[in-house]
């Protein structure tokens, strides 16, 4: 691969490595697995049903941590499935030879952490989740864990994506600024951004207003049912909603009592916009807007929040951001326009070939208050 400069690979910089071989894979990479901004990883053909949650130690593989961990293993060359509250480990399909300057960061694809199922990437030696170091060599591995629901899978399903970065990536609060002068990255109310606004990040709220939804006039949010049937990745719109979902309706304080452990489906109050160049991610976790998990899927491709009839013609308009919510060991108060969490917006090695939305199948483009892809969208959507 030839030099760059610093910044988050882009979709060309991800073709080249896959072309150089330092991104390979048991089977050839599939149309649509490279975004505008990071690369699906695929389930490979084996799963393990392990004790507990583990992770390697330095000179260890994944494969040597697990083994005293194994209760039984299956293959997934049909449909299998993983149980609610049950620890699995996977080999995935691709694997890395990375230039030494070349690191990684993996976070759930969106539809997965709308499940609530909670996954983690893993590297031999690696002993952090979801990071990859500068220069790995050798395989992938990923636990999953279905929290709320239980799934179905089988191989070649996508639940996990890589983030490759050189360098240093992370816009300043004073760069964030600027950016924000030269295409606005807040629509909606409360939109001025401000050093109230920015601090280590772009931060956002909760939206508890009642819904305009014309079929379900008033919702604001949905809490996931328990004991449910499975849900089938291969399955797209098949999930009668209202059997996994309870609606959620506003009330006159516009608050809510989140209870822990139960999980959430709520919208940010301001609409968001990713330029072409940069891309973000929503921070997970941050005890200072309470004991709150949010937004398990975290990564936002460029051109997330902008529409126009061509690339040169793009405009920022913003969209919101779905949050999937689980409160932690108290019950927590949401209230409406209440901080909830930040973007980190990362600057891009060059432009990337293609946007988030532009023509390339994005699911959740241009979204509301969305529930995952697999479930019926007559009354959700």
């Amino acid at each position: 691969m030839a030099p760059a400069g610093p910044g988050v690979l882009t979709d060309t910089d991800l073709a080249a490595l896959v072309a150089e071989g330092a991104i390979h894979a048991a089977s050839p990479l599939l149309a649509g697995q490279i975004q505008p901004s990071s690369l699906d990883l695929r389930l490979g053909g084996k799963a393990y049903r392990i004790q507990a949650s583990v992770l390697p130690m330095a000179g260890e593989t994944v494969e040597e941590a697990i083994g005293p961990l194994i209760m039984y293993d299956f293959g997934l060359d049909e449909p299998r499935l993983l149980e609610h509250g049950a620890v699995y480990m996977i080999p995935l399909q691709e694997g890395l030879t990375l230039p030494a300057d070349v690191r990684g960061v993996a976070s759930p694809k969106s539809s997965t952490g709308r499940l609530d199922v909670f996954v983690r990437l893993l590297t031999n030696e690696g002993e952090t989740f979801d990071t990859v170091p500068p220069g790995y060599n050798g395989p992938l591995w990923l636990e999953v864990m279905p929290l709320t629901f239980p799934i179905r899978v089988r191989q070649g399903d996508r639940l996990i994506q890589l983030r490759l970065r050189r360098g240093v990536t992370v816009l300043n609060d004073t760069e964030l600024l600027a950016l924000h002068d030269h295409t606005p990255l807040l629509h909606g109310q409360p939109n001025q951004v401000n050093q109230t606004k920015i601090a280590e990040g772009l931060w956002m709220s909760i939206d508890l207003s009642p819904s305009k939804q014309a079929n379900m006039p008033g919702i604001v949010g949905y809490k996931a049912k328990a004991h449910t049937q499975a849900v089938d990745l291969a399955k797209i719109g098949q999930h009668a909603w209202r059997d996994y979902w309870e609606p959620l309706m506003a009330s006159p304080s516009q608050s809510l009592i989140l209870y822990p452990e139960e999980f959430y489906i709520f919208v940010s109050l301001e609409q968001i916009t990713v330029p072409p160049g940069y891309s973000a991610e929503l921070v997970a976790y941050d005890t200072r807007v309470g004991e709150l998990r949010l937004h398990y899927a975290g990564f936002f491709d460029p051109g997330w929040g902008m529409e126009g009839p061509d690339v040169g013609s793009l405009k920022s308009v913003g969209t919101r951001a779905v949050l999937e919510v689980r409160a932690h060991d108290v019950p927590c108060v949401l209230r409406h326009g209440q901080r909830v969490g930040r973007f980190v917006y990362e600057r891009l090695t060059g432009p990337s070939r293609d946007l988030y939305g532009q023509g390339i199948g994005s699911n959740y483009a241009g979204q509301g208050l969305k529930l995952a892809k697999f479930f019926t969208v007559d009354e959700a959507e």
